[in-house]
């Protein structure tokens, strides 16, 4: 995927719509593309959480345990928490429902960018206090 097309795809993530193109740039270069089969786990529950992926095309199941499980797909965003709780283990499992393209974002690289960018931090943060006040 080039830089340009990694650009646009963030751009379309509700997450990162508003930032501004030097952010998405910024965003796009340290982003890794990651594709993944189905029926692969991308994240295990109680495993330690190195960042987050931007799901791209295909579908995910998450599911924690206690609650039912939710299907998710292109524009949303999983395993942000790891992003702001560095010592955090993973709390749901997310398992690639069909052949899923995304891209993944460490913990350490986008911290940079939080620290630079409050209105990713804060759209971050909005997303994973939505996710916290409803249930799965």
């Amino acid at each position: 995927m080039t830089l340009k097309e990694r650009m646009d795809a963030l751009a379309r993530v509700p997450v990162f719509s508003g930032l501004s193109r030097r952010s998405l740039e910024r965003i796009a270069r340290i982003a890794q593309d990651l594709e993944l089969p189905a029926g692969q786990v991308l994240i295990e529950p109680r495993a330690k959480g190195s960042g987050m992926f931007v799901l791209l095309d295909g579908a995910v199941t998450v599911g924690a345990r206690g609650n039912r499980a939710r299907e998710l797909g292109p524009g949303d965003i999983v395993g942000e928490l790891a992003l702001l709780t560095p010592d955090a283990l993973r709390t749901a499992r997310v398992r690639a429902k069909t052949p899923v393209r995304c891209l993944a974002i460490s913990r350490g690289d986008f911290r940079r960018i939080l620290a630079d960018e409050p209105n990713v931090a804060i759209q971050v943060l909005e997303t994973v206090a939505t996710r916290l006040a409803s249930p799965l």
